[in-house]
């Protein structure tokens, strides 16, 4: 009979032979919910990942797991998932690292990791994932420093703190050479992003126009920070992508084509597993100055994303 600790090898290895074999365009699709303190509700883990052909292979565990062993998965949930990516020992349990938070300094810093804002969110997640099975170096903004640490391990540097204020942006901004903002509101507050040199935010603006009636009202305040959000990326001055997506759904990724057209996100949705991916592949692409296209699911099928998203930039010149 397989034990629960077998089931975590079998997940283990599976991951491993994944992220090495799989080309760059692999995309590792779960969820790992950051549930309320006291809260014991769980999801049993899969993971899939996404080929060029938009095949999907999943792995998982063959035996169920009992609800016993589902809440000691939560609870354990940081050491078991670490087994998984083979990462080391977590932060001291007061969340602390070894050197002095306080004490860091920008000199020969090299810019090469990847900073997701509003890390602990669902979309959050599904790329900070992603990045990891890259094999990025991944930053993220977070509400919970311990939670994070304990389902991501030490592959993601956990930052918690006020991004308006400028100290912690400045030490958060180190060695960031693109950002992520998954969701509205960072950027609105945000100072200074010196030495950043891509921006990429997935907006709800067009859904939040196509509003009528007493959605339009529920969501008038959504709709004036992501405004802002756009307004104050484009003032930077850095190369931003703004992926105004149709409606986000809690629907599988890679079982749809895409469509890109003008005016479709307003009434059009999207897959949050395929928002989160083109996030990612937008990393690839970077902007002399700054480009805006919508996404929604639709007939056109990508095998390319670097080339697709290149000549979405290049229309948006025209």
């Amino acid at each position: 009979m397989e034990t629960v600790g077998q089931e975590n090898n079998t997940q283990a290895l599976c991951l491993s032979k994944m992220a090495t074999a799989l080309p760059s365009t692999t995309f590792c699709q779960t969820s790992f919910t950051f549930p309320p303190q006291n809260s014991y509700k769980v999801r049993s883990p899969s993971l899939i990942f996404r080929t060029k052909s938009h095949g999907l292979l999943r792995c998982s565990a063959k035996k169920k797991i009992s609800i016993v062993d589902q809440i000691l998965d939560y609870i354990e949930g940081g050491p078991k998932l670490r087994k998984w990516y083979g990462a080391p020992d977590l932060l001291p349990k007061d969340g602390s690292g070894k050197e002095d938070e306080d004490e860091f300094s920008e000199d020969d810093e090299v810019r090469d990791a990847v900073l997701v804002t509003d890390g602990d969110s669902e979309i959050g997640q599904m790329i900070i994932l992603s990045l990891i099975v890259k094999k990025a170096r991944v930053k993220a903004l977070v509400k919970d420093k311990r939670t994070a640490m304990e389902a991501f391990g030490t592959y993601v540097e956990s930052m918690a703190g006020d991004p308006s204020s400028k100290p912690f942006l400045k030490k958060a901004l180190i060695g960031v050479r693109a950002i992520i903002c998954p969701t509205e509101g960072f950027l609105s507050d945000v100072g200074s992003l010196k030495g950043v040199k891509h921006v990429i935010l997935l907006s709800q603006l067009s859904v939040y126009r196509g509003s009528g009636g007493i959605q339009a009202l529920m969501k008038n305040n959504a709709k004036k920070l992501a405004e802002k959000d756009e307004s104050t990326l484009v003032a930077t001055g850095i190369p931003y992508t703004i992926i105004r997506a149709g409606t986000l759904q809690n629907t599988p990724g890679g079982t749809q084509g895409f469509s890109f057209e003008k005016g479709s996100a307003e009434k059009g949705s999207l897959s949050k597993e395929d928002a989160a991916f083109i996030c990612v592949e937008a990393l690839e692409v970077v902007p002399l100055v700054g480009f805006t296209f919508e996404a929604v699911n639709g007939e056109e099928k990508v095998s390319d994303w670097k080339e697709c998203l290149t000549r979405l930039m290049e229309k948006s010149e025209q």
